[in-house]
């Protein structure tokens, strides 16, 4: 199996012990290629790009970059995936001059990225402003509804977004994220997408009432990718908000169990660490101890 990591690295984005005029400086000069070259040097492979880093450090997609990120990949054989923006962005949005802003920005990080040829783009279908709406207390009918509406401006930016970049709809994986996983799996197969399986989210109660295995068996079909990070099992009514993102082995991930059923479906997408570095080194011995089969040669990858 292949186990990579985020460059949405707290530490590394902003270091501790900073001053404000330190971190100014130093966030000025970040250089998203060499951390993503530090980050492969450990052992990860593929490398998840974040595109809400251009949010505040713009030159991280900057044409300069990408070019060093792809002599990268020529160099050492590096893989990438994109997780394209979610921060100020809600692409599910009724508000029709909010959604077409949002495609715009998803749009502009597909462009920037397509030389690095990703193996899939991650994306959240819905926003926050979805996310308010499914935590409310209404009745269920009209949650319902309400929920359809957002998903159906999704399947409006998401067509939009495929026409404009001109990117395959099966390099498009939708995140399992805090929206209903039943309109989300929907909404992958009408547009023939693939599906990002976010582990943490499930367990949070992010999704709905419904538990890790029978969520991998929803996503299966369509998966492409998988967001591994562990929380404690936490149920819809009461979701686990800051609980999730926790290295393996810390929360009630069954991570053995996880990793058989993905092998038994010949599982050959990238997994995905969502955590720090430390974190994520950490996990990785989780993996070795439970599943040694399932790691070789002392790299992230098998």
């Amino acid at each position: 199996m292949r186990f990579g990591i985020i460059t949405m690295q707290r530490e590394a984005l902003v270091p501790p012990g900073l001053s404000a005029g330190e971190v100014l400086a130093y966030v000025a000069t970040l250089d998203h290629a060499e951390l993503a070259a530090r980050l492969w040097a450990q052992g990860f492979d593929p490398i998840e790009l974040g595109g809400d880093m251009s949010l505040f450090l713009p030159h991280s997609f900057a044409p300069e970059t990408i070019e060093r990120l792809g002599h990268l990949r020529s160099q050492h054989g590096l893989n990438y995936t994109v997780h394209l923006p979610l921060w100020s962005v809600e692409p599910s949005t009724p508000l029709q001059p909010v959604r077409e802003g949002s495609v715009r920005a998803l749009v502009d990080i597909v462009q920037r990225t397509l030389p690095l040829e990703p193996e899939v783009y991650v994306l959240h279908a819905t926003g926050a402003l979805a996310a308010e709406f499914y935590r409310m207390d209404l009745p269920a009918a009209g949650k319902g509804f309400i929920l359809q509406q957002f998903q159906a401006g999704a399947r409006q930016s998401i067509a939009t977004l495929l026409e404009q970049t001109g990117v395959a709809s099966r390099r498009l994986a939708i995140e399992t994220i805090e929206f209903p996983l039943d309109l989300t799996a929907a909404l992958a197969d009408e547009l023939d997408l693939s599906l990002c399986l976010d582990t943490g989210h499930v367990l949070a109660g992010f999704s709905g009432a419904v538990d890790m295995m029978a969520a991998v068996d929803v996503c299966l079909p369509r998966l492409a990718e998988v967001h591994l990070h562990d929380s404690p099992q936490c149920s819809m009514d009461e979701p686990g908000y800051g609980l999730d993102h926790r290295p393996l082995g810390t929360g009630d991930l069954d991570v053995a169990g996880l990793l058989d059923r993905l092998a038994a479906a010949g599982f050959e997408g990238p997994l995905i660490f969502e955590l720090t570095l430390e974190e994520a080194l950490a996990s990785m011995e989780v993996v070795r101890e439970q599943r040694p089969a399932l790691v070789g040669g002392g790299m992230g990858q098998a």
